[in-house]
Parts: C-alpha cells; structure tokens; sequence
C-alpha cells in the first residue's frame, strides 16, 4: 500500500511520515517546489503518475493570530485550492482512503467548552482567523460530501494547539507556544528584565505534541468503519484530537520561564488581543475509539527546548 502525505516538511507531517516510515510502509512525498498543491494541473499530474493508495493531508499554509489576521486572502485561498485540488484527484484517480487535517478553530468563537464535535457550524467563528477557519471547514464538507456521493472513505482529524519538533519559531508569524518559547530563550539569554506577552494571560489553550498528533492521525485512518459503528456510536466525518487539558496563556509563559531559565517579570499587554477566551476540546469521542495522548504538556515543552537548542543556529535567520 502506498502512501501519499501531503505537506511532509511541515511539523505534523514530518512527525506522521517518521511514523509511517518506522513501519516500513511505502510513502510518497514531494516538496512545494516540486508540486504546488495550489496548481490543479499539477496535482492531476501527480495522482497520474504515482498513484497512491491512501492520501494523508497535512498540507496548509498555517500561522499564529498575526499572521492570520495580516494574509486573511493568502490563508483562505491557498487552504482552499490545497484541499479542493487533493481530494478531488484523489477521488478521480480511486484513493477510497484520505485522511484531512483540520484545526480546532473551526468550532464558534463562544462554543460550549469542552467543544464537541457537534458545535460545528453552531455559532459565529473567531474573527482572527476566520478565513484559514472556513476554509477547513470546507475540507471537512467536501471529504462528507465525496463519501455522501460517491462512497468514499475521506475522514477528518481536528487537532488542538500543537507544538513539538519541527516548529516554525518565527518571533511573530509562528503559533503562541513556539513563539513564546523563542521569545523567553532569547530574554533570557540577554538577560533581560521582563518579557512582554500579548493580551490578558487570562485565555485557556489546550496542547498536543506532534508526536501524540501523529499517532492520533494514524490511529483514526486505521480505524475499522464497520466494526467501530457496530460497537459504538456512527463515525462522524471529523474527530476531535486533543488531551482534554488546557492551560492559561500566563501558566504557559511560566513554564516557558522555568524551561528557558528565565528569571525576569512577565508582563502582558492589554492593547493586544486574547483572541478566543478558551478551546478545550472534547476528546471524549476519540477516547472511547481506544486513544488517549502520552506526552504530558511538561514533558514536550522540555523535549522542544530541547530540540530548538539543537537547531537554533538555522533558525537565526527566520
């Protein structure tokens, strides 16, 4: 069986290709320079010529608050484009298997906590990243829609905040953990007074490493259809990942602290906004399939510090 992983330099496809690779399956990858997902032409091109048996995408144009909030157009087309271009050739060439990965910011901004896969399409979407949100939500419809009409077997991963090896650590354009975590390297290597944290402190994030993101995704795409619906409740098309455990933005700065060795005052800038005041999501689901995360949020963000250690000196530049 061949694979195709999507988006295989990116941190949560990286970490899903070690695990297929540790297995021994057969994968197939390419880099954006070598096909852009965003060119329909190219895509047809590619599924000619390799085709793989099951689609793993885990391609997207990804970022924090900033960025979303700063390349709305760049974040909703180029998602758009990467998932109707993919799964629509995977169904012309006959992949019956794909697995889609979304974000947990598809859910309403004031969704009931913990959020439940049902609160889809619920309630009014955070503003910040509304575009990169439908455009995911997109990707969960068209992977229901090609299994509603053409018997498809297209599923869909919802990941919470995740961190881990392979992060982008842009000091802006990155998500909050990573982000952070070069911010309080870099203070306190300066030896700097305080470091100033966007926002309240007061929102709550949940985070999943990487590496428990890989195996969730894994997990789901091996999971037996027939034999989990005659046991339990019916598949839905997407499936919350997560730990079922968040944190405060101002618990998160402390533990970057103490990981980093930083000794100063962390202050927090009220000018600047929190963004959704929480998103703990309801895993309950996932749980009962048999799979719970392993990483504790202590242990990867130590196991990440250490890897940015290791690699910092090619992260210089970014």
């Amino acid at each position: 069986m061949k694979y195709y992983v999507a988006g295989h330099r990116g941190m949560v496809g990286s970490a899903i290709l070690r695990q297929l690779k540790h297995r021994g399956a057969e994968v197939v990858a390419r880099t954006h320079d070598e096909l852009d997902l965003t060119n329909q032409e190219a895509v047809r091109q590619f599924f000619a010529q390799e085709k793989p048996d099951v689609v793993i995408l885990a391609a997207a144009r990804v970022g924090g608050i900033l960025a979303n909030d700063t390349y709305p157009a760049q974040f909703i087309y180029d998602n758009l484009m990467i998932e109707t271009n993919v799964i629509h050739q995977a169904y012309c060439h006959g992949v019956t298997k794909l697995l889609f990965l979304g974000s947990s910011c598809i859910y309403p901004r004031m969704a009931e906590q913990p959020m439940a896969e049902e609160a889809l399409l619920t309630g009014i979407l955070e503003p910040t990243n509304e575009p990169y949100a439908i455009a995911k939500i997109a990707g969960i419809k068209l992977c229901e829609s090609y299994n509603r009409q053409y018997g498809m077997d297209y599923r869909s991963v919802m990941p919470t905040n995740l961190y881990g090896t392979g992060d982008n650590f842009h000091p802006s354009n990155s998500h909050v953990l990573p982000a952070l975590m070069r911010r309080f390297h870099e203070a306190a290597q300066e030896g700097a007074d305080h470091v100033t944290i966007w926002g309240t402190g007061k929102p709550m994030r949940e985070f999943l490493h990487v590496d428990d993101m890989a195996a969730a995704s894994l997990f789901v795409l091996d999971l037996d259809q027939d034999k989990y619906q005659s046991n339990t409740e019916p598949m839905l098309s997407h499936i919350n990942v997560g730990t079922g455990v968040d944190v405060s933005i101002a618990q998160l700065a402390q533990l970057l602290a103490e990981v980093t060795g930083f000794k100063g005052e962390i202050r927090f800038d009220l000018s600047k906004p929190d963004g959704t005041p929480r998103k703990l999501m309801n895993v309950s689901r996932l749980g009962r399939m048999g799979w719970h995360a392993s990483i504790s949020l202590e242990d990867g963000i130590a196991q990440t510090y250490r890897w940015f250690l290791d690699h910092q000196d090619g992260l210089r530049k970014g």
